[in-house]
Order: structure tokens, then sequence, then C-alpha cells
């Protein structure tokens, strides 16, 4: 594996890999594990990648619900509390940070979570958390729906919090918007991401698409007065590119940089609805949210893809774009602090006094133990 990521992220483009701590027996892999694709990932100049979740703890949780006779949605959230995000976070953290290597935590759905990722940012640790639009714009009341089918819907890994203060809390630290000292901290959160899933027999996941995300997070963004146009863009866009190693190609309008562009009406609205959006589910968690600021045009390294409402895109149209290793944006700081930390022997004299050797319990009575002294050469 070590040398299939080698020759990925050297040939083939790719400079960041996912770990699951979650899915025993499917996908979770332990801290000896992480430790040892943390190794790679930071040899090879790649970001790890961690979805942070107790896999051990799920699987109890689990089976703790099932005797209680839960099974319905609910028992998603009651079988993976917050806590096991957060442990699984700062585990992560914890881990990455003995290796020296940048860590990316993605989909951080609870408070307790993005605190763990804050105090370690503030501590100076290289660590970015990504919330996701679903957890910006709604909470995991919806899994005590009495419709099952409504609440099935929001079932997603890490779940969504019934904690309704979660949205809120996760926004504030995405916009800068806590102080200290009356003075604005540096990025507690860096990037909105969003990922698009379909519902199949309860499986987690929701149907997210950046038509519809966008809109519903400048409502809750920019609409709210949280966020100005420039931190919109940031996390959205320019952050995602440096890290990812994109930058200035991407996250970036510029001579030289592609053209990717979309053009907003900030004083058009739109209403979210499954009945008129752009994907094949019949069902959205934003559903009803009237949203101020509407895409006009979206350009594509220079093309114009969709313009009022007419998609222009054919099969093939999307391209790759390989990223190289080392993206300085985060790794100039990693070898930095592997020049100036990295730990040294103390020099000494060598030992030259007395040496005891005790004979095991068993062999011979304590009491007669005999002592011998000798030179330390």
């Amino acid at each position: 594996v070590k040398e299939e990521m080698k020759i990925l992220t050297q040939d083939k483009g790719v400079n960041s890999f996912k770990m699951f701590m979650a899915y025993k027996d499917l996908y979770m892999v332990r801290d000896a594990e992480l430790y040892a694709a943390f190794s790679q990932c930071k040899e090879i100049g790649a970001v790890a990648q961690v979805h942070a979740e107790n896999g051990d703890l799920i699987a109890e949780g689990a089976k703790k619900m099932l005797a209680l006779g839960i099974t319905g949605p609910e028992g998603h959230e009651l079988s993976r509390p917050e806590a096991v995000e957060a442990e699984a976070t700062l585990r992560a953290v914890t881990v990455a940070s003995a290796v020296n290597c940048p860590l990316y935590v993605v989909h951080v759905m609870s408070k307790s979570a993005a605190k763990v990722i804050a105090d370690a940012r503030r501590d100076g640790k290289v660590v970015y958390g990504e919330p996701i639009a679903a957890s910006l714009g709604t909470d995991g009341t919806h899994y005590w729906h009495k419709d099952w089918s409504h609440a099935a819907h929001h079932v997603m890994g890490p779940p969504l919090r019934p904690d309704p203060s979660t949205p809120n809390f996760l926004m504030n630290l995405l916009a800068k918007l806590f102080t200290s000292q009356s003075s604005p901290v540096p990025d507690d959160i860096s990037i909105l991401s969003q990922s698009h899933s379909s519902v199949r027999h309860s499986m987690p996941g929701w149907p997210g698409l950046v038509l519809e995300d966008l809109p519903s997070f400048t409502e809750i963004t920019m609409h709210s007065g949280k966020m100005d146009e420039n931190r919109f863009v940031a996390v959205t866009s320019t952050n995602a590119a440096k890290i990812f190693n994109l930058y200035p190609r991407k996250g970036r309008i510029a001579v030289g940089s592609d053209a990717d562009i979309v053009i907003w009406d900030p004083k058009a609205t739109r209403t979210i609805s499954a009945k008129t959006h752009h994907q094949a589910v019949n069902f959205n968690i934003f559903e009803g949210m009237i949203c101020h600021g509407v895409p006009l045009v979206t350009i594509s390294r220079g093309k114009v893809v969709y313009e009022a409402g007419v998609f222009n895109v054919t099969a093939g149209d999307g391209k790759f774009v390989p990223r190289k290793p080392f993206a300085e944006y985060i790794y100039k700081r990693i070898k930095q602090r592997d020049q100036t930390c990295t730990p040294t022997p103390v020099e000494r004299r060598p030992y030259r006094g007395e040496v005891i050797t005790l004979k095991s319990r068993g062999t011979e009575d304590d009491s007669t133990a005999g002592t011998r002294k000798q030179a330390h050469s």
C-alpha cells in the first residue's frame, strides 16, 4: 500500500488519502495503521484525511440500540453520539502531531469535534476542519420525526446533531466570528465542502449538489451578515485550492489561472425544492428554504456551462487536474518544524558509577542475592 501511495502521488497527481476511523470490520483503521499511513503521507508530501468516529464504540452502541428495540433513524445518532466523533478527532490530531503530518478532518458535524480542531489550530497544529452544508443548514432533530421516510433521508455519517445550536456554532467558527482578547483568531474551520450520496436501504448519505448547497450557504452566511463575499470565496474555493495544491490555477481570478467563475445575482431569490432541483431524488433536506442570492452563470475553464437555468455540458467536459505533492501552503510549516523541532539526544559523559545486578525471584532468595560492582566501560 505504501508503494502504491507513492506511485499515485509521484506519477498520477493524487496528493491526498482518506482514512476511515469508523465502519468496523469494513474500512476502519486503528492507531498503528493511522501512524503508518500518516508517516507515509508526510514522506511523499500528501495530505492525510480522516473520517473521524470511534468505530469500536459505534459498534457497541449499535448493539445497545438494537437490544433496546430502537431500529429507526434515531438509533443512528444515538449509537454514534458526538462524543465518539470528538474522541476520534482528538486521536487523529494527536497521531498526526506525533508524525508532524498535515491533517484534514472531513465532515465536521458536532460542536465537540469542532472545538478539538479549533484548539489544535490555536496551538499551531497543521490541521484543517471541513463542515458540510448539511451541518450548517439543518440539525439532527429530524431523526425523531414521526414520518420514517423523512427521518431516514437525514441519515448521514457522522450524523447531524440534535443540539439545535450546532449549525450556528459551526458557522461562527467558519466565519471567524469568535475572538480572543478582542482580536480575530486564525481560521478555526477552513473549508466548506459538499458530499453527494443517495439514500438506499437507509444507508448513510444525502443528496447534496453545489447548485443546491451554495445558494443555501449564501442564505445562512452572507445574507445573515456573518460573512462577506471575500470570506465566502475563501471557504468555498480558495482555501481548498491552497490545501490541495491547486492554487493559483484554481481558487483565484487572474491571468494564467483557469477561468472558473460563478456570477451571482445577490438580489434574486430562489426556493429550494425537490420538485425543481437538478437531482434524480425525490427529497431535499433544505426543502422550502428561500435563498437570497442565485447563481446566474457558471464558467468552467473559460466555457459557459450554465446560464439562465440551462446546462451546456456533455460527457467528457470535465477534466482531471493532477496535483503535485508538498503543497507549500501546508508543507512549508511542516518542513520548518522538522528542521527546528526534531528532538536531539543530550550529550553526557559516560556513567562510571555503581552498577547492581539482581537475580530474578525463584532462582535465589532475594535476601542472599549478591551484588557486584563494576566499572562502566
